[in-house]
Order: structure tokens, then C-alpha cells, then sequence
């Protein structure tokens, strides 16, 4: 079992989901970032919880040469879509979906299946292939 499934084998046993694992630079320090989701919401009591499980797995794992600060938080409100099961999660939400032809798509998802999205735009729908998705996110009208 790789890192990423004890990981979420962790999260899941905390009664969360695993969205994202993301290694990062801040201010010059590793960042090693444990993002989890739930239907119910995340809290901070939550995050701290999975924090303190994952912690000693990494002592021994030790990710990013051993030297970095692992945080657990939630997505946010506004997040970025890389898997599939990231884009399905969030049908009925808004969206910016850029092409690799650099085209921007906003409008609300209202379909992600196997091999495709489809966004209700203001000129219309616009049926995306996930090979065609350069980067994507979801994001929130103030």
C-alpha cells in the first residue's frame, strides 16, 4: 500500500473523504497538504484529528526529504477540479474550465461523466473532454 492509500484509508476511517494531496513551496518551507471533504462540512476539530493520525505515517514515510509541515484543511469554496471524481462532485456548481487552445469556459456544470463535461454557458452548452482540460476550478459569485 503506497503512501497516498494509507492516507486515505486514514482520512476515511475519520469519517472524510481524501479530495487532494498536494506538495507545495510557501516561504521557502515544504508544504505537504492533506485536503479532505465531507457532505456534512470539515472543522477544525476534524483537521486536527487526521492531522494527528497521518502525522506518525509520515514520520516513517517521511514525505518531501523528510523536512515539511503537513497541513490538513478542507478545499474551500472555491477549488480546483483535477479528477473526474473532483468534477462530478460538483455538478450544479459554478465553473471556469480553461482548454489547452486557451479558450475559458464559465457557467455551471450540469453533467460530468466518464469522459466528458458539459457547462451551461451564457452563449449556450459546452461539451469539454477531460484529455481537452488544461485547468479548472470551481468558483463563486459575491
Amino acid at each position: 500500500m503506497n503512501l497516498e492509500e494509507q492516507i486515505k484509508l486514514i482520512v476515511e476511517n475519520s469519517g472524510l473523504n481524501l479530495y487532494d494531496i498536494v506538495t507545495t513551496k510557501e516561504h521557502e518551507r515544504n508544504i505537504f497538504r492533506v485536503v479532505v471533504t465531507s457532505k456534512d462540512g470539515v472543522n477544525l476539530d476534524k483537521c486536527a484529528e487526521v492531522s494527528r493520525l497521518i502525522s506518525p505515517l509520515l514520520d516513517i514515510e517521511e514525505p518531501m526529504g523528510g523536512v515539511y509541515n503537513l497541513e490538513v484543511s478542507s478545499p474551500g469554496i472555491e477549488r480546483k477540479l483535477k479528477k473526474k471524481e473532483h468534477f462530478i462532485a460538483s455538478i450544479g456548481e459554478l465553473v471556469k474550465v480553461k482548454n489547452y487552445a486557451t479558450e475559458t469556459y464559465k457557467g455551471e456544470l450540469i453533467l460530468a461523466d466518464d469522459e466528458k463535461i458539459i457547462i451551461k454557458t451564457e452563449f449556450g452548452e459546452e461539451d469539454i473532454a477531460y484529455d481537452n482540460i488544461l485547468s479548472a476550478a470551481t468558483y463563486f459569485e459575491w
